[in-house]
């Protein structure tokens, strides 16, 4: 027997992660000063993609920023979503085309689980991680990768040419 209840049918969300996020590739940060009429929250966004320059580098990384990642517990986002706020660098491996590893600065921003306890929230936190690395690979997959083999013989040619360095902003 079949007992289908109306919450199967109604789901209003299909995926149980939803992540969305913007991305900068940091091999693209020609000035890393903020304008000079730029926000406080500007400012300090620059800030913080400077400081993942000097600790990271810039060849295939990407800093993701203004992102979110939900998941849902239950087949009712009012009762059983726990959401995220994150940002970081995502580093891809040496053809830049397959997500390696994540450095990301993960905070919970809401959740509608009254029975929600500390150590799951911290698991969940952890999970964001590697939730994102599948994302950005489903990422990398909607992009063009013949313009990602030019870009890596373009870098290869210069790295030639100059022999061997090409300096920190590839």
């Amino acid at each position: 027997m079949n007992d289908t209840t109306s919450a199967d049918i109604n789901c209003t969300n299909s995926r149980p992660v939803d992540i969305a996020f913007d991305c900068i590739p940091l091999r693209s940060m020609a000035r890393l000063d903020p304008p000079l009429d730029a926000s406080p929250g500007l400012t300090a966004k620059y800030s913080r993609i400077k400081a993942a320059i000097a600790e990271h580098g810039t060849h295939n990384s990407y800093f993701l920023h203004n992102a979110t990642c939900r998941f849902f517990v239950t087949n009712d986002p009012l009762n059983g979503m726990i959401a995220f706020r994150f940002e970081g660098v995502v580093f891809t491996d040496d053809s830049d085309t397959r997500a390696r590893h994540t450095f990301l600065k993960v905070t919970l921003d809401k959740e509608t689980c009254s029975w929600l306890e500390q150590h799951v929230v911290k698991w969940f936190e952890e999970t964001v991680s590697q939730a994102v690395l599948f994302e950005f690979n489903r990422y990398i997959g909607v992009g063009d990768p013949e313009q990602t083999k030019k870009r890596l013989l373009q870098m290869e040619r210069a790295m030639e040419d100059k022999g061997g360095f090409v300096g920190m902003h590839l």
